[in-house]
């Protein structure tokens, strides 16, 4: 493609955010979907975008996308326009009423699940404006969300970490229990040292859950090995596995009964205190204009999910 004469035309929002799409997903059928719109509607938008600037910002080949080097800086432009929009609309919103309008919220796996019943619950009752969108994504993919303004708020283990940065509203933390066949020799007991777990074969998720990276921290802290070759995507895989006979595993205590109600082939252990465990709540960006209205959602959390088996942090 020859390099087309420059314009005075300025990009749209809809060009920038197709052109983004493809630039993420470097696949126009996939960011078509992502984006929920056709892809010859996607792909005469990104042209449309090129046309306006008067550059290529995308070569085409029968088998994959490539950005070309001015495309790659063009997209990370589009990613600050992108952002800085969104913050400009969250500000008017949350200036014209809190709990109202649309409200993104990236949940980690190890705990939608557990904790989503809840929380929807709080937001049906009390925030029946507030339009929620749940996104379970692993940690990586919610703090890039975050950082770019595809998500407004995160529920995780904390710190949220990152490369951006975060502010950090604690809710509670939970204990790690060991999960056992029912014929293992630590079945039931409730008074464990953590230093057992030198002698087990401990079962681990997937890299990229931040469960394992607490789980293998825990065994690096006594000096146990952990995982072997054996990974699962998630923690119901987990739990099987250790059914049938594989290995042991660690599970935050909100995800117990859940897990464990599905079998009779599993038993928990609880370790002597301190037990290890892990800390939960919400990131969001620092200076957001929302920033009261998720203190009071704090709040409001804490209060409904001291029902669980967690200690509400103050």
């Amino acid at each position: 493609m020859s390099t087309r004469p420059r314009t005075s035309r300025t990009p749209t929002i809809a060009q920038l955010k197709a052109f983004l799409a493809v630039a993420e997903h470097r696949h126009f059928r996939e960011a078509a979907a992502a984006s929920g719109t056709s892809q010859p509607a996607l792909s005469g938008a990104v042209a449309a975008l090129e046309e306006t600037l008067g550059a290529q910002l995308v070569e085409r080949t029968t088998r994959k996308v490539i950005i070309t080097p001015l495309g790659e800086r063009v997209a990370d432009h589009a990613r600050r326009v992108l952002t800085t929009l969104h913050a400009l609309t969250e500000e008017v919103e949350a200036a014209r009423r809190p709990f109202t309008g649309p409200l993104h919220l990236g949940v980690i796996p190890t705990v939608a699940p557990y904790l989503l019943p809840t929380v929807l619950r709080l937001v049906r009752g009390s925030y029946p404006d507030l339009e929620l969108h749940v996104h379970e994504e692993r940690t990586p993919s919610l703090l890039d969300g975050l950082a770019h303004g595809r998500l407004d708020l995160l529920l995780l283990a904390l710190p949220a970490g990152g490369s951006s940065p975060t502010r950090d509203v604690p809710l509670f933390d939970e204990d790690f229990v060991l999960v056992v066949p029912p014929e293992h020799e630590l079945a039931g007991r409730a008074d464990v040292p953590r230093d057992v777990l030198l002698d087990l074969d401990v079962l681990l998720l997937e890299e990229g859950h931040c469960l394992r990276d607490q789980a293998l921290d825990l065994c690096r802290e006594v000096g146990a090995d952990a995982g072997g070759s054996t990974r699962a995507a998630g923690l119901s895989t987990l739990v099987q596995l250790v059914a049938g006979g594989l290995g042991v595993t660690l599970l935050p205590a909100t995800a117990l009964d859940v897990e464990t109600g599905r079998t009779d082939r599993l038993s928990a252990v609880r370790f002597a205190h301190p037990a290890p465990g892990r800390r939960i709540g919400l990131a969001t960006r620092p200076g957001s204009a929302r920033a009261p209205e998720y203190e009071r959602f704090a709040v409001a959390l804490r209060d409904v999910l001291a029902e669980l088996p967690v200690r509400i942090v103050t």
